[in-house]
């Protein structure tokens, strides 16, 4: 499976992005998806999943209230609707996908198979 991340960029404080996770899998509805982050000198963490069966999220303590992950399995696409974006959220977002069964997830690197090469953003004014 080979994952696409995209949409990141440069956006002010309080503004919005939408990221996508483009999948090349046949199929996308079994795979449980991720979305990590990494900030220059900080060990990468675990933003938000959605289950592969699209029951079931997950979100870091501070993206709560401010992140939505969704995802189309028609268009074997992710998405995360980022909103209320602070300096803080200032990192590169990798998407990630594993082969997980169920209706919860777990933001663990180590739980998934298959990683993008990461979109950029940067909250600054």
């Amino acid at each position: 499976v080979q994952l696409q991340a995209s949409g990141g960029g440069l956006v002010q404080p309080g503004g919005s992005l939408r990221l996508s996770c483009a999948a090349s899998a046949r199929t996308l509805d079994i795979y449980t998806i991720a979305w990590f982050r990494q900030a220059p000198g900080k060990e990468r963490e675990g933003v938000s999943c959605i289950s592969s069966t699209n029951i079931g999220t997950r979100y870091a303590d501070s993206v709560k209230g401010r992140f939505t992950i969704s995802r189309d399995n028609a268009k074997r696409t992710v998405y995360l609707q980022m909103n209320s974006l602070k300096p803080e959220d200032t990192a590169v977002y990798y998407c990630a996908a594993g082969p997980i069964p169920g209706n919860s997830c777990q933001n663990l690197d180590f739980l998934y198979d298959y990683w993008g090469q990461g979109t950029l953003v940067t909250v600054s004014s």
